[in-house]
């Protein structure tokens, strides 16, 4: 029985429909994070994650948010899931719509150039606060943790992410290029769905 939001195990029911759409190749680098994880919860740890991208305004928080969904959907052993960026903005509230489209409540706690937003897919959670911040500062971790970088210039100007054990590229076209174009709503769904697939396929393997 799922603990998440029914409108939402309805959409992670579609998503996991399309396993097989993934291109052997990137499931290869999908299974390197599950296998990650695994070897952490069999060593009796709680793996932690922080995905990374240059803004954490987007990508990052989507593939956070997602490795914690499918956490409580597939209901895994507890992983700790961060995210951040080779600077700091703000969580864009074109991402957060995308996700409130999905199911998820989220509200804003504090306003300002980078809002904090409480962010929920289930009713006994405590808010999962997202805001920008760089990838080395509190709340996230300083050493044994996976990095998933998932832009390709984090990628390029992160080539040594201090303390962590994993550091893995996964990365996603930005949907920013659509910013204020006609198909701005479509192509944000479009990326929140893909890693949301991705990341439901990491999560899946640790129940086998």
């Amino acid at each position: 029985m799922s603990i998440v939001f029914p409108n939402l195990a309805l959409f992670c029911q579609e998503l996991e429909q399309k396993f097989d759409q993934i291109l052997p190749s990137r499931k290869q680098q999908l299974l390197v994070l599950s296998a990650y994880l695994s070897t952490q919860i069999q060593e009796k740890k709680t793996p932690s994650i922080t995905v990374i991208c240059t803004h954490n305004s987007r990508r990052s928080h989507l593939a956070q948010i997602w490795l914690a969904i499918a956490a409580d959907y597939y209901q895994t052993p507890t992983i700790k899931t961060f995210s951040g960026g080779t600077e700091v903005s703000a969580f864009n509230p074109r991402m957060v719509a995308a996700l409130q489209q999905i199911g998820l409540k989220i509200t804003t706690k504090d306003l300002g150039t980078n809002p904090i937003y409480e962010v929920y897919w289930n009713d006994q959670m405590a808010p999962y606060l997202a805001f920008s911040k760089h990838y080395m500062n509190a709340p996230n971790p300083q050493k044994n943790f996976a990095a998933v970088l998932v832009c390709g210039h984090a990628d390029t100007n992160c080539p040594i992410v201090t303390g962590c054990t994993l550091r893995l590229a996964l990365p996603y076209k930005d949907p920013k290029a659509f910013d204020d174009t006609n198909i701005e709503v479509a192509e944000y769904g479009n990326t929140c769905a893909l890693i949301g697939l991705e990341m439901l396929f990491v999560l899946k393997q640790l129940q086998h």
